[in-house]
């Protein structure tokens, strides 16, 4: 086995691999991903013939996070995966690594170090728009204000992903909230190959991520619309249960290291269980 570097081209391939798993990755997820780490996705090549994959960016000098971990179903078993996840943990050594997994995978996770943190629900539901006057592109002095809020909120700096994340793209809108000149709130909506997810979706209060989720739903295309969000944040999950929205998925939040100094009060979206 072998192990290098993807391609963007290859992590187009790899978020294939994803959807045929059934994680109905965005359309323009792959140059997003990239973009904020280009040396940050591994593929594991046995006799040249991609076998697996996981992704190990670096959002900040001190903080990483690791996610995309798939191995072919041929492979499976051979102790192929476990190479590759050795050979991504080399790569994020000496600094603290977040992670979202499947909670089965929990106790495996905390032997190679990690501990929980909390879990991130994921609620799904058809949600009729709402456009709201206070929503707005992001221009370049809203994005260096959400740039400084984020690292705030997330407790820690990923400019290179929100930069990417953010940007005007045909099948991802962002949209600030600002109430008397003031950020009050911020969000993503992308087309999937089913329906559509918003993330993330940071704001200052219930009643302002629900004006922000309208407005980002609004710009969804036909179909259902998925939420991540953290479970110790009561007002989102009241939020979304008032929405009609239902429990789908969970994962659970997980670090190796210190967690960040995370506000999650403001947290009623995670931007992606990928890249976090």
């Amino acid at each position: 086995m072998t192990a290098r570097a993807m391609t963007l081209d290859e992590l187009r391939d790899v978020l294939g691999w994803a959807r045929a798993e059934g994680w109905n990755p965005g359309f323009a997820d792959a140059e997003a991903f990239h973009a904020t780490d280009p040396e940050g996705f591994l593929l594991a090549e046995i006799d040249g013939a991609p076998a697996a994959a996981i992704s190990v960016v670096r959002h900040a000098p001190d903080v990483g996070f690791l996610g995309l971990y798939i191995c072919r179903p041929e492979h499976r078993g051979r102790g192929v995966g476990f190479g590759l996840w050795k050979a991504g943990m080399a790569r994020l050594e000496g600094v603290r690594v977040g992670l979202d997994g499947v909670v089965a995978q929990q106790d495996n996770y905390r032997r190679s170090g990690f501990a929980l943190s909390h879990r991130n629900l994921r609620f799904t539901g058809r949600l009729a728009g709402a456009p709201c006057a206070e929503a707005r592109p992001i221009d370049d002095a809203l994005r260096a204000a959400i740039l400084a809020r984020d690292a705030e909120v997330a407790g820690y700096a990923r400019p290179a992903f929100l930069r990417a994340w953010m940007a005007p793209c045909a099948t991802r809108h962002a949209l600030a909230l600002v109430r008397d000149g003031a950020l009050r709130g911020y969000g993503a909506i992308r087309a999937c190959v089913e329906g559509s997810k918003i993330g993330p979706l940071f704001a200052e209060s219930r009643a302002e991520a629900e004006a922000l989720l309208g407005a980002l739903a609004a710009l969804a295309p036909e179909g259902p619309v998925a939420l991540d969000l953290p479970e110790p944040n009561a007002e989102a999950v009241a939020m979304v249960e008032a929405l009609g929205m239902a429990p789908a998925f969970e994962t659970a939040r997980m670090w190796r290291g210190p967690a960040p100094a995370e506000d999650l009060r403001r947290v009623f979206g995670v931007a992606t269980f990928e890249l976090g």
